[in-house]
Order: structure tokens, then C-alpha cells, then sequence
């Protein structure tokens, strides 16, 4: 028997939650829907969804906070966050991505891109067909099939973006990769997001390698790459 994937969908709209949902659930998933944060809280405690789909404008605390507090707890940090807002202005979005969010749709939207950007998040989970661990120097290393980071033993909780990103930039070392060319080792085909978005990741990510931040190197006017 095939388990589906269940999404957790955070909308305080009734009609927008339905619509999520029953599209989501057309294409395979499960769904469970709340309607502002404290209930959704009170069911991560339990439970852990695939995915989650994020409105910034609840009754008791917006989307911002609710990813702040995802993206600080140890154990629910790498879930997965597409928001959905009206907020449609580029600074709303940089902010969004940010705080941790992996993708972002904007009201009005189509319920078929919705599903097709919950696909391709979901899909940058999948083991990569690179070998199955790249080690740098002494300390670093990408294990690519149990989807972790560890520094100096230490794992380092990456994002689905960071982690990707982190992946290709080491499967070439010295090589220099292109804004596009991230944003399709990204999404692929389905990509539709700002050149800026791989900015905010890669500077998330160097804060989170700590002493190894040197490894990542910008290439002004063309794009980033990492050297020992």
C-alpha cells in the first residue's frame, strides 16, 4: 500500500483551505487543515507532515512568526514551508525566504501551480544522483542519502534550499555556477522564482557553516562556487 504524503495547511479562510486541500488531495497527498497557529502547534508536538503551506495573515499570529518558530526548533527546523499571501511585493517575498520558507505563492492564485510547487519542493528531498557522501577537508561532510551536514561531528540543520544548494556547489568543486543555473538544480522547469532568492539562501547557508563560510565563494556578475 502506498502512504501518502500528508501537507499541513495553515489558512484562516474556509474557502481557500477547501481549495488547497481538495487539490492537494486530487494529486495524492493527505491534508490536514487548521486555521491559526496554536491548534497547528499543538499537532506538530504529535505529528510531522512533509510539507507545510503557510498563509501570512492569521488571527493569532502571522506566518512570519510561525516560521521563525519552525525554522528555531531543533527538531521541526528542516520542515518544508511554501506561504501563501496576498502580500505580493518583492520585499514580502525576500522576507518570507528569508525566515526559512522554501517557495512562496501569491493570492490569487492557481490551484494547479500551488500543487506543482508542493511537487517540487517535495521532490529536492529525494536523494541525489550524486555519489552518496562528498567530504571537504577535515570537517565537512554531505551525506547525500541520509539528506544530512555534519561539521566537525556536528550536524548542521539545513533547509531543502541550503541543503540542494550545498550539493551542487560541492559536487563540482571550483566550478562556477550561475544564479540560473542554481535556481534549475532548484526547480527545474517549474522554477518562476527572483535571481535574489539564491542571495538569501547562500547567505543563510554560510551562517550556518560557521568557520567553514569561507568555502563558498561569491563570483561578482556571474555566480558562486566553492573552494578549499
Amino acid at each position: 500500500m502506498i502512504v501518502k504524503q500528508r501537507i499541513a495547511i495553515v489558512e484562516d479562510e474556509p474557502d481557500i483551505s477547501e481549495l488547497v486541500s481538495i487539490s492537494l488531495q486530487k494529486n495524492g497527498f493527505n491534508t490536514r487543515c487548521f486555521f491559526n497557529g496554536k491548534d497547528f502547534f499543538a499537532y506538530l508536538e504529535k505529528e510531522s507532515p512533509a510539507l507545510l503551506v503557510l498563509d501570512l495573515m492569521l488571527p493569532d499570529m502571522d506566518g512570519i512568526e510561525i516560521c521563525k518558530k519552525i525554522r528555531g526548533h531543533q527538531l521541526q527546523s528542516v520542515l518544508p514551508i511554501i506561504m501563501l499571501t496576498a502580500r505580493s511585493e518583492e520585499t514580502d517575498r525576500v522576507l518570507g525566504l528569508e525566515l526559512g520558507a522554501d517557495d512562496y505563492v501569491t493570492k490569487p492564485f492557481s490551484p494547479k501551480e500551488l500543487v506543482s510547487r508542493v511537487k517540487a519542493v517535495l521532490r529536492r528531498q529525494l536523494p541525489s544522483s550524486f555519489s552518496n557522501r562528498i567530504i571537504i577537508g577535515k570537517d565537512l561532510i554531505i551525506d547525500l542519502e541520509k539528506f544530512e551536514v555534519t561539521l566537525s561531528g556536528q550536524k548542521i540543520d539545513l533547509t531543502i534550499s541550503e541543503f540542494k544548494i550545498l550539493e551542487i556547489l560541492s559536487s563540482k568543486k571550483g566550478w562556477v555556477f550561475t544564479r540560473d543555473k542554481i535556481l534549475d538544480h532548484l526547480w527545474g522547469e517549474e522554477k518562476a522564482v527572483i535571481d535574489r532568492t539564491v542571495d538569501v539562501h547562500i547567505r543563510h547557508l554560510r551562517e550556518k557553516l560557521g568557520k567553514m563560510s569561507f568555502l563558498i565563494k561569491n563570483v561578482r556578475g556571474v555566480g558562486y562556487k566553492l573552494e578549499e
